[in-house]
């Protein structure tokens, strides 16, 4: 079974780490007309007739070039501009509003996700990181928009990414008709809509501790075992989610009332009835979330966020 989750990341680009500083072979490639850029304004794109749209270097405005690496053949840019003027209102849209044009996308412009993460990445990591950390000086970019440099105190920033738990907690005999399934939901989301529990790993914490930590703070349910599933890159802003399956060892739910409304446990049954019903709202396809929910169940399910 193929998860959505797992197409946003197929055939990833060839980063070509090594090119970041060799600047005539960057200019070699910017002249090239088959090269192809992403124009991001400020953290913004603009999707044109429902697809991301990739321009030659000629087409590009002035900006800052970073390089994205080579796939097919050949190199991928992005330029990231000014943001003035680049509203919702205008067509630009953060990353959030472009998934729906990723997920949409015919097989092979969906595959274009990976660069699309990597340059929406590193904008959000260069329109947040203005100063250097340390002393507050300047900093200069390097490596084709990989490296701020401080022109004081000369320490070095790189983009940064944030690891995340997310998790499916099952309790019950696997596959039994008995067995169910924790899903939670924020206070500020549409009625019907449960997703997977997830959270921030902290200093100093495994993956498998970061799991079962965030599950006992937000419903009270201990989770003993623990098995990874799988990833997804998800710059928003700047954070990797690692899926596990988690095994409950306590069936008693008591919410934090702060980052969880409500928790309930689902077997399948009940699941396949209300999602069929629309009384149960799951997250969207392009979400590792939608992807463990799915892996639990054994199959697709209707309706989406």
């Amino acid at each position: 079974m193929e998860f959505a989750h797992q197409q946003m990341a197929a055939d990833a680009h060839d980063r070509v780490a090594v090119r970041r500083a060799d600047e005539a072979w960057l200019e070699e490639r910017w002249a090239d007309p088959g090269t192809r850029v992403l124009v991001v304004a400020g953290t913004r794109v603009r999707p044109v007739d429902g697809a991301v749209e990739w321009v030659s270097p000629a087409e590009a405005p002035e900006g800052l070039r970073v390089l994205l690496g080579e796939r097919e053949g050949r190199a991928w840019f992005a330029v990231v501009a000014p943001a003035e003027g680049a509203s919702v209102d205008a067509g630009w849209y953060p990353l959030r509003g472009l998934l729906p044009h990723l997920a949409g996308a015919a097989e092979g412009e969906l595959s274009g996700a990976p660069l699309v993460f990597h340059a929406l990445g590193l904008a959000e990591w260069l329109y947040a990181t203005r100063f250097c950390p340390r002393c507050g000086g300047t900093l200069e970019v390097r490596k084709a928009g990989h490296e701020l440099v401080c022109t004081s105190c000369g320490k070095s920033q790189f983009p940064r990414t944030d690891p995340a738990v997310i998790m499916i907690v099952a309790a019950g005999e696997p596959g039994a008709e008995d067995e169910r399934c924790l899903l939670g939901r924020q206070a500020v989301w549409p009625e019907g809509r449960y997703s997977t529990l997830a959270g921030f790993c902290e200093p100093g914490e495994t993956l498998e501790d970061a799991v079962r930590r965030e599950v006992l703070e937000e419903t009270g349910v201990v989770v003993g075992r623990v098995d990874y599933f799988g990833n997804q890159p998800w710059p928003l802003p700047a954070s990797l989610m690692i899926g596990f399956v988690g095994r409950a060892e306590t069936l008693e739910i008591t919410v934090d009332e702060d980052e969880i409304e409500d928790a309930r446990w689902f077997t399948r049954a009940e699941m396949k009835a209300e999602a069929e019903a629309g009384t149960l709202v799951l997250p969207g396809g392009v979400s590792i979330s939608r992807s463990l929910v799915e892996h639990w169940f054994g199959g697709e399910l209707p309706g989406q966020w």
